[in-house]
């Protein structure tokens, strides 16, 4: 992944030069879309780095959630660089600028070749890690972006139309919208702690209920620290013969083993209470 970065980094500022030197808004497009995943690859070379570090008293989960709070600002760059391509394309589709599309065409060619490489280098761990996929796709896309603009130099260099460059910048534009928009739900979803996507928390609760000698199960969250961390908590009710008879480690191994088998959650908390001690308490969820 750090060959790949060093690759992405060094296209971007290619294509940046390459962009002002030949006036291809295209090709700048292409750079700001570059720079965002350059951005993407270096958080998820942090998420592997910070996920080695220990927790501590200050910081139980350690710094896991600094993934998060760096997705958040790639995502908000990667908006502002779409609203700018999208401003400057309508400017340059009224007011058609001169281009150099023979710079244009190498630089972007270069950009693909250096892509296509990024791409075999990642292609080995995409499918073991969930890093090394989503560098994957980053790398992917900034390939696509590379042939819009090959397309629109094409173009230019043989009928003139230098139109081509405002369509390969929208297109571009397509491609980074969407993603942002997802990057930045993702993160308010983190933070704002809500059910991790794919966790049904009906079906979690059926199975604890089935769990020998539980009764009743309330108070159950379950959030996200970061990405692949889901945290999942609850208050269990157990029989007054399952806490008679000391039976309480078993049903703490069973409920570990349901959660395990059945749903992706390996942070569980769980607190067994008696019959009747919910009425004890000063809050009640679902």
């Amino acid at each position: 992944m750090v060959i790949v970065v060093a690759i992405t980094a060094s296209i971007f500022v290619i294509q940046v030069i390459g962009g002002l030197a030949s006036g291809s808004l295209a090709l700048l497009a292409d750079a700001g879309h570059m720079l965002t995943d350059s951005t993407g690859l270096v958080i998820a070379l942090i998420a592997a780095t910070l996920a080695t570090r220990p927790a501590t008293s200050a910081r139980t989960y350690g710094l896991q959630r600094v993934e998060v709070l760096a997705a958040m600002v790639n995502g908000l760059l990667l908006t502002g660089i779409a609203v700018w391509v999208l401003v400057q394309a309508i400017e340059r589709w009224n007011q058609p600028a001169d281009i150099s599309s023979g710079l244009m065409l190498v630089v972007a060619v270069v950009g693909a070749v250096a892509n296509t490489v990024g791409l075999l280098i990642l292609r080995g761990g995409k499918d073991e890690s969930l890093n090394l996929r989503g560098a994957y796709l980053e790398v992917l896309g900034d390939l696509l972006g590379s042939l819009a603009v090959i397309a629109a130099a094409l173009i230019i260099t043989f009928t003139g139309y230098t139109r081509a460059d405002s369509i390969a910048s929208l297109l571009i534009f397509v491609m980074i919208i969407p993603r942002a928009f997802s990057l930045l739900r993702d993160v308010v979803d983190v933070l704002l702690e809500a059910t991790p996507r794919g966790t049904d928390l009906d079906q979690i609760r059926q199975h604890i209920l089935e769990v020998d000698g539980v009764t009743d199960v309330h108070d159950l969250h379950a959030w996200t620290i970061t990405s692949g961390v889901p945290v999942l908590s609850a208050h269990v009710v157990v029989t007054a013969d399952c806490l008679a008879e000391g039976r309480t480690g078993q049903v703490l191994d069973r409920l570990g083993e349901c959660l395990g088998e059945h749903f992706d959650v390996e942070h569980c908390t769980f607190q067994l209470e008696p019959e009747g001690h919910s009425a004890h308490e000063s809050s009640h969820h679902a």
